[in-house]
């Protein structure tokens, strides 16, 4: 439905250019204090300075755990919900009925429908992708990724198919991952959690399966023959990278065009990564941050040989949802940022990178609360999806 809540101005933080820095963001104390980290600058960089008026405008709300968003051509968004729904949204708010042709969710706990994504060519053949946990036999799960091509009217999906499902499936409701990223050459990387139980967990570090991977497949679901582990016996053909945890939120640097992650980490231990072609990411073996239960993961270490240190980390926590790199002109000086989606402590996060290390960081709309995405618009104003239970499409750009 259309909303008639009135704009909310917020007071926030807008680099001029260079950035102004100061001492880091005060978050209290860390979850493991007896970690360091591996290099200067990997957490707690200086905090970006000056200060400017936002303003957040809600354009939709009443949607249900939002989680993806993805922008139409002519600036329309479909726009994911965990129970199942698949919606068309314009950017004045008018939003359709739920899209019909959707394959089955298993929508309990952190499950559900997840990110979505428009196949690179879309002007021509209409193929929209979906990330979604899908039930198995015996009470498993997995994600599975589908694609089906949007009518014209934009209110079906036809042609519905599966191009990749997780193996194994296992008996979990959490950390599915997922999301959905066009690489340069027009493959799709998907993010892939590792269940998040104990024994689950401990297959990230093997590459007989695909949990706790990011994986890297053609369009139609097929192997690219120059992946990094194609054609070894002893390893599945669509794994990038390995040792992650729960990545939820993924970017193409726009200068670059590789690829970045975000990924929950225990209790503490969020990390910020560039995933490279067959390199491990240590997770369970190595992390920052601590269980949920105040003990160590593992042996409690935080580096190891033959396994890659992030780029930036936090402890305590961000939750982090998904990432983008700003590029447009909306904002002055934020050109090249990441812009992450925080669950907790809620709001939007800013790093300011510079030779791709982390070299400042603000943090924003934390009034809004839990905000699973955060994209920028062709308008070049940033468009977020909060997740608090009575959820919300909101535009935001600076105050004029």
């Amino acid at each position: 439905m259309r909303s008639t809540l009135p704009p909310l101005t917020l007071l926030t933080t807008l680099l001029i250019a260079p950035p102004a820095l100061a001492e880091p963001v005060d978050v209290g104390p860390p979850n493991a204090p007896s970690q360091t980290p591996a290099f200067e600058g990997q957490t707690r960089a200086p905090q970006i300075q000056e200060a400017t008026e936002l303003n957040a405008q809600t354009i939709v709300d009443g949607l249900e755990h939002p989680w993806g968003i993805a922008f139409l051509p002519g600036g329309d968004m479909l726009v994911t919900e965990r129970p199942g729904r698949l919606r068309l949204i314009t950017p004045e708010g008018e939003m359709s009925e739920p899209i019909e042709g959707l394959s089955e969710v298993d929508a309990r706990d952190q499950g559900g429908l997840l990110d979505v994504s428009l196949g690179p060519d879309f002007d021509t053949e209409r193929w929209v992708y979906l990330s979604y946990a899908e039930a198995q036999d015996g009470d498993k799960n997995a994600t599975t990724v589908a694609r089906g091509r949007l009518s014209e009217d934009n209110t079906r999906l036809t042609d519905v198919e599966v191009i990749f499902r997780q193996q194994p499936g296992w008996k979990s409701t959490k950390h599915f991952g997922s999301r959905l990223m066009w690489g340069e050459d027009g493959r799709l990387f998907i993010t892939l959690g590792e269940r998040s139980l104990v024994e689950p967990r401990q297959l990230a570090q093997t590459l007989d399966n695909t949990l706790g991977k990011v994986v890297r497949i053609n369009a139609d679901g097929s192997m690219p023959t120059d992946n990094p582990f194609a054609g070894r016996d002893d390893a599945l053909a669509e794994i990038w990278s390995y040792g992650h945890r729960n990545i939820q939120g993924a970017a193409l640097h726009p200068e670059t065009r590789k690829l970045w992650t975000i990924e929950h980490g225990p209790n503490g231990g969020d990390e910020l990564n560039r995933p490279e072609a067959g390199h491990n990411y240590g997770w369970p073996v190595i992390t920052y941050g601590e269980d949920y239960s105040g003990g160590p993961i593992g042996e409690g270490i935080t580096q190891k040989e033959g396994m890659e240190q992030p780029v930036y980390y936090w402890d305590p926590t961000i939750a982090p949802g998904d990432m983008t790199f700003y590029s447009g002109d909306a904002f002055d000086g934020w050109q090249g940022d990441a812009l992450i989606a925080s669950l907790k402590p809620g709001g939007i996060i800013r790093l300011h990178l510079e030779d791709g290390r982390v070299t400042g960081e603000a943090r924003y709309l934390e009034e809004l609360g839990r905000i699973r995405d955060v994209e920028q618009g062709p308008d070049g104003a940033l468009w977020i999806l909060t997740d608090n239970g009575d959820d919300a499409l909101i535009r935001v750009l600076p105050q004029e």
